[in-house]
């Protein structure tokens, strides 16, 4: 989800996309260029990377027009812009010209600070685009897309969604127009799983929970398959770690409602229902040695050991040992 500044007119003279998520710095983009078309059905977009705009190429672009024409000029990666360029971009910015709105996509950090400072000193309206690397922050995105078509999706189908699409917004935003085009009503957890369950058998999710079920062959097969697709093997010791925590904290929480042990523990109501099914076979000796067998795993995919790949395998073995402890003791 962009942030924006207080001035939130799009058709303002300068407009500043700041962060390295794509999708928003499109959507930024997009949003300038709807309102100008709004505007003027005939405004001229030009799209410029920093090798098509040379020393003179945006004072060709801004000069005055004997049809007053309404003009959107947008330059991708503006950080990326020659010194004498940026020179002719900060004079623009002193003086802007009339119905033309500057666009400005700037990935944020040293590079190109200056550039980014002038900016912001003139007003120029600011739209943050970034990196969404933390997975609260693309479940967040997932239920704001669904909110922004006025549609409602359970909190257990937009996990879902994010666990079998993975990191990239482009595809999750995709995946919640597919959903909203193709389903009535509120969409749920199985909605979801019908649609991508390929997807989400691949998920760093999906081998934890066979893992912490005891399904080592199932376990192994969806760890192969996450691998094989690109899931970062961080991204499932973190799941691993996150599975075996809520067995471990479960299985020592007190009796009562999924809606107190949820208050009690932080996890939502639903989760208490499937953690509640997949804590049968453990033990607090099967859970010590499930969490210090993720705390290894870990170290060895960090750049601990040489083979990341049997280091997860090592312990999805030995999670799901652990959780059959109670049917062998």
């Amino acid at each position: 989800m962009a942030r924006k500044t207080a001035n939130d007119d799009p058709l303002a003279p300068v407009t500043l996309a700041v962060g390295q998520e794509d999708l928003l710095l499109d959507r930024a983009v997009q949003e300038v260029v709807a309102a100008a078309r709004a505007a003027d059905a005939d405004t001229d977009v030009r799209d410029l990377t920093p090798d098509q705009l040379q020393p003179g190429t945006l004072a060709e672009l801004t000069s005055p027009s004997l049809f007053a024409e309404r003009k959107v000029v947008v330059v991708r990666n503006a950080q990326d812009l020659s010194a004498d360029t940026v020179k002719d971009v900060k004079a623009y910015l002193g003086s802007p010209a009339e119905e033309i709105t500057l666009v400005l996509l700037h990935a944020g950090g040293a590079k190109g600070k200056g550039l980014l400072d002038a900016a912001r000193k003139v007003g120029a309206r600011e739209v943050a685009c970034p990196k969404m690397t933390k997975p609260a922050d693309r479940l967040a995105f997932v239920r704001q897309e669904f909110r922004a078509v006025g549609r409602s999706a359970t909190p257990e189908a937009c996990q879902t969604l994010c666990d079998a699409i993975g990191s990239d917004l482009r595809e999750l935003a995709s995946a919640v127009a597919q959903l909203v085009a193709d389903v009535e009503g509120t969409i749920d957890e199985a909605v979801v799983g019908r649609y991508y369950t390929g997807r989400a058998e691949a998920s760093s999710f999906t081998v934890a929970d066979r893992a912490v079920e005891g399904r080592t062959a199932e376990a192994l097969e969806a760890l192969r398959w996450s691998l094989a697709t690109g899931v970062a093997p961080v991204m499932i010791t973190s799941a691993l770690a996150q599975g075996v925590r809520a067995i471990g904290k479960l299985s020592s929480a007190r009796g009562g409602r999924p809606a107190d042990l949820a208050r009690e523990l932080g996890m939502p109501p639903w989760k208490i229902d499937r953690v509640r099914q997949q804590m049968r076979g453990w033990t607090p000796d099967g859970v010590a040695t499930a969490m210090r067998a993720v705390a290894e795993a870990d170290a060895g995919v960090k750049g601990g050991g040489d083979d990341p790949e049997y280091a997860l395998e090592k312990a999805v073995v030995i999670i799901a040992r652990a959780a059959r402890s109670r049917g062998r003791g």
